[in-house]
């Protein structure tokens, strides 16, 4: 086989690969949410009631309770202590979470829009892949939470992310990106202090005075993102999308990592 050919038929591999990849980023872009019905029974109600959860935990003895891939959805759960609990595949639908201890949970695949977990405790708790969209997070503590999640139009003011980790595993993304995702978000206040939010998607995010001191924020997408008042100190913007962000009045812009290396830093608003 000539050269030429040889360039040809590579050409042609090469163009194939990058069509299937661009395919399966596409189908994983397009969400969890596709194709749910959330009306169904299994979506929309609860096969236990708060008493059985309880008894749930008695039972347990003080190991992780074992709730995974259980309806839940509605329920009034507040207030329980359900630290270390496995809430794999779960749904939590609407649910009322609100000062419930879920720390060190596993919530990986959950499913809890619209649910309330106003200063519920998560800390070190993992919602990878969790669905929380809508939800109420105001004053929860997600600290050195494992964040790769969907948080579209959640509302996470004065909530506690320190440490957290919502950047994605760029060895395990066959289906497209897995990340953190506050589009629309409302974190107003948020301590973001530290947190691994690298290709992270925040745009059109409140974040005014949120502290996003030594946070890893690189190629995250920020457009139209309100960071007004946000501390900066340290925080990396390598390759961050700035299109149409609010920066204006932010606290140490001077110590910004890779500000310079931002994108659309000339479409943003700035001092």
């Amino acid at each position: 086989m000539n050269r030429a050919l040889v360039h040809r038929h590579c050409g042609a591999a090469l163009l194939a690969f990058g069509l299937s990849w661009a395919w399966m980023a596409g189908v994983a872009a397009q969400g969890m949410m596709q194709h749910v019905d959330l009306a169904s029974p299994r979506m929309s109600q609860a096969e236990l009631t708060r008493d059985e959860v309880e008894d749930i935990l008695a039972k347990a003895e003080g190991k992780p309770a074992d709730l995974k891939d259980r309806s839940l959805n509605g329920l009034d759960l507040s207030g329980l202590d359900l630290s270390g609990a496995d809430l794999r595949w779960a749904r939590l639908n609407g649910a009322k979470l609100a000062g419930t201890r879920l720390d060190g949970a596993r919530l990986d695949l959950a499913w809890a829009i619209e649910a309330d977990m106003r200063s519920a405790s998560l800390k070190g708790a993992s919602l990878f892949q969790a669905q929380l969209v809508r939800a109420k997070l105001d004053g929860a503590d997600l600290s050195r939470a494992r964040i790769a999640a969907n948080f579209e139009g959640a509302s996470l003011k004065g909530a506690r992310l320190e440490g957290a980790d919502g950047a994605p595993d760029m060895r395990n993304q066959s289906m497209g990106l897995m990340r953190a995702t506050f589009r629309s978000g409302r974190l107003q206040g948020a301590d973001l202090r530290g947190a691994k939010l690298a290709r992270a998607d925040l745009e059109f995010a409140s974040l005014q005075d949120a502290v996003l001191e030594g946070a890893d924020l690189a190629r995250a997408l920020l457009g139209g993102a309100n960071l007004a008042g946000a501390r900066l100190a340290g925080c990396d913007l390598t390759g961050a999308d700035l299109a149409a962000a609010d920066l204006r009045g932010v606290v140490g812009a001077e110590s910004i990592v890779g500000l310079d290396q931002a994108l659309n830093l000339d479409r943003a608003w700035r001092d």
